[in-house]
């Protein structure tokens, strides 16, 4: 299985807008791998995706994806949705459409129940988008999946966790967890159990963050988001082979040398990048 991180940012894209900080400067001057669009996956084999920032189209543009079948929604937060016109960029022509010809090749739509609500409860005064999209322009498929899913021979679990989901890619003996966020507690499941890698967000980067803001042992975040020693400790329980951190806050206050710096610190640990790519 092929997989390309199309974003590996967070909640706040990197460079900020209006930001003046050393980070921000550096990613505009730079651009990649020291700018990150919003977290997103990409699966080459199934010609798959997984969630819809507000940056997808140029995140898609830049990896140079050139055919998308199918998308999975993990949770409904902004920064994991609010890009979802990028299926009327895909599927919609305008010119066929004046003529009376609607989309023949439908997006499918996949999450659990619970993402599915939410995500549907996006829209306008109009009702919801998703609605329009499947039920009057016909460009998507929305399917729901309560345990798992077979595409092709690859096997997708889908764990829920909080409002939140985990996705297990499964090919044969290899198997990829994608957990890109709100996801602690962490589900416990003996399918993570020997993973080859696994993709996680939700994570706080070190003890001294952005314009040397530190991070006190009762702060809030804390109880949100992993530590580096509690992420350690998932892929010692499970025995993951390899950890690839995403959803990398600005606020961090980390440039992409420091994150490759920091790395050198851990065994089979690293730090995604927009445009890393990897096989399972």
């Amino acid at each position: 299985m092929k997989f390309i991180i199309l974003g590996s940012g967070g909640c706040t894209a990197i460079p900020r807008p209006l930001c003046k900080c050393k980070i921000c400067k550096e990613a505009r001057e730079k651009g990649k791998p020291y700018s990150r669009f919003g977290c997103s996956l990409f699966l080459d084999d199934l010609k798959l995706l997984v969630d819809t920032p507000e940056d997808i189209v140029h995140a898609l543009n830049y990896a140079n994806i050139q055919q998308v079948n199918s998308v999975l929604f993990s949770h409904i937060d902004p920064d994991h949705t609010l890009g979802m016109r990028v299926f009327e960029h895909m599927r919609l022509d305008w010119l066929q459409i004046s003529e009376g010809k609607e989309c023949s090749n439908p997006i499918d739509v996949f999450a659990m129940d619970h993402v599915m609500s939410d995500v549907n409860s996006i829209g306008s005064k109009f009702g919801s988008y998703l609605d329009y999209y499947e039920n009057i322009r016909n460009i998507i498929k929305r399917k729901v999946v309560s345990d798992f899913v077979y595409l092709d021979d690859i096997k997708i679990t889908f764990i829920k966790a909080n409002s939140a989901t985990v996705f297990v890619f499964e090919q044969g003996k290899r198997k990829a967890i994608y957990a890109p966020c709100d996801v602690k507690p962490f589900p416990n499941n003996d399918i993570f159990t020997d993973t080859d890698i696994m993709i996680i967000g939700n994570t706080v980067i070190g003890e001294i963050l952005k314009d040397g803001f530190i991070l006190e042992e009762n702060n809030s975040l804390r109880n949100e988001l992993f530590s580096m020693n509690e992420i350690e400790q998932l892929k010692n329980d499970y025995g993951i082979k390899k950890v690839i951190i995403t959803h990398i806050e600005e606020d961090w206050g980390k440039s992409y040398d420091d994150y490759l710096e920091l790395q050198k610190q851990y065994k089979d640990i690293v730090f995604a990048y927009d445009g890393m790519t990897f096989e399972v």
